[in-house]
């Protein structure tokens, strides 16, 4: 076995790529150790490829940019690590070609949760490398799923005044948006659609329906001969994974400001069904640019609710009925 160093940065750093699929070495390295040289990640990288764990394939177009990715020993190996156990990488996630066809839209998911973890940091919030999880599949029935663009643990700190109100939390939340209390703060979870604009603003939209099916999905209850005459109701699949439903993020991307109204309005009116309306209540959608994601980070007040695009929010807002 390759001379990973188990405790340290070596597990990390291969993690991380098995985990995020791809990351440029700057990406990497503001995800794995932002207090260093960026030449202690690049040596460290190199290791690792020298070991056989990881590659990259070079953008020429982008200033001949670095794209690391895991092989398919390195996903192999880190897979069996318990802190990866169920998540491994599709069969492309290791193939130089299949990353390089993928490559914008993968390193544009992992710029997204970038923003997120510099944010925690700079707040003193919990959201480590690991807690963004890229492609969670979640079954519908009938060979369907919702597979989010990345699946978000983020847990905030209690006692803190909040920038947006000027309103010391003890909290944070009232149980209804995806956030529950823990030990030391209140946790959160989201689910991130990043939105490059490579698909019509309805078909955008029509996503919203999706995770709709998959908050009230509940597979039928198998029958037996000898079933009790009162069985139980069958539970909503999401249930076994989250006390409560994560929230909905819609980052978007690849179009100017224009596109960006166009989107939402999209969103906004693919809410107007009926057929939502229990998934509107209780589930937090926002939308924002990626551009004010980068620029402003997620818990200013960038995010749009997508039931009422003319508020701005940040990303842990409870919206009240």
């Amino acid at each position: 076995m390759a001379d990973v160093d188990t405790g340290g940065r070596d597990r990390l750093t291969l993690a991380v790529l098995v985990q995020y699929r791809m990351a440029t070495t700057e990406q990497m390295h503001l995800i794995i150790s932002p207090g260093v040289r960026i030449e202690q990640t690049r040596r460290r990288l190199m290791k690792l490829r020298g070991e056989g764990l990881v590659d990259r394939i070079t953008l020429p177009q982008a200033g001949r940019t670095r794209v690391w990715h895991p092989t398919q020993y390195g996903a192999q190996i880190a897979c069996e690590w318990p802190e990866l156990r169920d998540r491994r990488p599709p069969r492309g996630a290791v193939d130089r070609t299949a990353v390089r066809l993928k490559v914008g839209h993968r390193l544009t998911v992992t710029e997204t949760a970038l923003a997120f973890l510099k944010d925690a940091r700079r707040r003193g919030d919990l959201c480590q490398p690991l807690d963004w999880i890229p492609e969670v599949h979640h079954p519908l029935g009938g060979g369907e799923a919702v597979i989010p663009d990345a699946l978000l643990y983020y847990q905030r700190r209690t006692g803190r005044t909040d920038s947006t109100d000027g309103a010391s939390h003890t909290d944070g939340t009232d149980g209804t948006d995806g956030g529950n209390d823990v030990r030391g703060g209140v946790m959160l979870r989201a689910f991130v659609e990043v939105d490059r604009a490579t698909m019509g603003p309805e078909r955008l939209a029509a996503k919203l329906g999706n995770y709709a099916r998959l908050h009230s999905y509940a597979p039928a209850p198998v029958i037996r001969q000898r079933q009790q005459p009162f069985p139980e109701p069958a539970q909503e699949t999401w249930r076994q994974r989250y006390p409560l439903f994560p929230r909905l993020l819609f980052v978007l991307d690849g179009t100017g400001p224009e596109g960006v109204e166009t989107r939402i309005s999209a969103l906004r009116a693919a809410t107007r069904g009926h057929e939502l309306a229990a998934f509107l209540r209780e589930v937090p959608i926002f939308a924002t640019p990626m551009t004010d994601l980068l620029q402003y980070g997620p818990t200013v007040p960038v995010w749009r609710p997508i039931t009422d695009p003319d508020q701005r929010v940040d990303w842990m807002h409870t919206p009240h009925p």
